[in-house]
């Protein structure tokens, strides 16, 4: 639920259109609906202008499938991540419309199609770290930012990565995706004016240890402007990015929700 459909019922309820207990039902779920497993927060779209998503890892199929739906009910667009093939399909038996990406586990309801503004590039160092990539990028694209793929640029063969600068350039935003030692964004934020969000990976050999060679290199990253989220958390990479990318969008006057 949006600030516009409280102000319609309100409108309704003023001009006789809808009864006290038709508005009293839709409010009724404000600020959340109790499904017992789960509280649904309903009102999280009114106070930050993201409705609730769904974090898939550890829930069952029918757990999914139901806060999924319900989420449906009152908000255009959907987002889960993390959800597995048999969550995909008990959704997809309720929602049909949704969408599985299988590559990064992603669930996705898209009925907003408004045209998607500013521009985010999205910068994977290698094939191996796409999972993690396309998770930011379909986020980003569900919340509305227009998105460029830039991918398999990593350090060990730079030259990739230099025949890409103009684009990374026109980018409001960079989001960096990067496994092994976790070069990539170090040297994108030595060559560009927008903010660098890095996101380590869990991908590489032994003593990357996970993600946690990675993320420790990006933490202790000597260029500037670099913000780190957590291993392989390519979501919370895409909700900061996308926030920042909507705030360069209003500033040149381009229209954002």
């Amino acid at each position: 639920m949006t600030k516009d459909d409280i102000r319609h019922l309100l409108d309704g309820l003023v001009s006789g259109n809808l009864t006290t207990e038709e508005v009293l039902g839709k409010l009724q779920k404000l600020p959340f609906e109790d499904l017992g497993f789960a509280k649904i927060d309903h009102h999280r779209r009114i106070r930050n202008g993201y409705p609730e998503v769904i974090y898939g890892e550890g829930k069952t199929p029918g757990q999914i499938a139901e806060i999924f739906t319900r989420l449906a009910e009152n908000n255009p667009n959907v987002l889960c991540t993390r959800a597995s093939a048999d969550a995909a399909e008990a959704v997809r038996r309720r929602v049909p419309e949704a969408r599985y990406h299988e590559l990064c586990r992603m669930l996705e309801l898209r009925r907003d199609l408004a045209e998607p503004v500013g521009c985010v590039a999205l910068a994977a160092a290698g094939t191996s770290d796409l999972p993690v990539a396309e998770e930011a990028a379909i986020a980003l694209e569900v919340f509305g930012s227009r998105v460029e793929r830039l991918y398999d640029v990593g350090v060990a063969g730079i030259h990739r990565l230099f025949a890409h600068l103009e684009a990374f350039r026109r980018a409001s935003c960079v989001v960096a995706v990067a496994g092994m030692e976790g070069a990539l964004p170090s040297v994108v934020a030595g060559l560009v004016d927008a903010p660098v969000i890095a996101v380590p990976t869990s991908v590489g050999y032994g003593t990357s240890f996970r993600g946690i060679t990675a993320l420790f290199a990006m933490l202790n990253s000597c260029a500037s402007g670099i913000s780190v989220v957590n291993i392989d958390n390519g979501f919370g990479a895409a909700y900061q990015a996308n926030m920042i990318n909507k705030l360069a969008a209003r500033g040149r006057g381009e229209s954002s929700t």
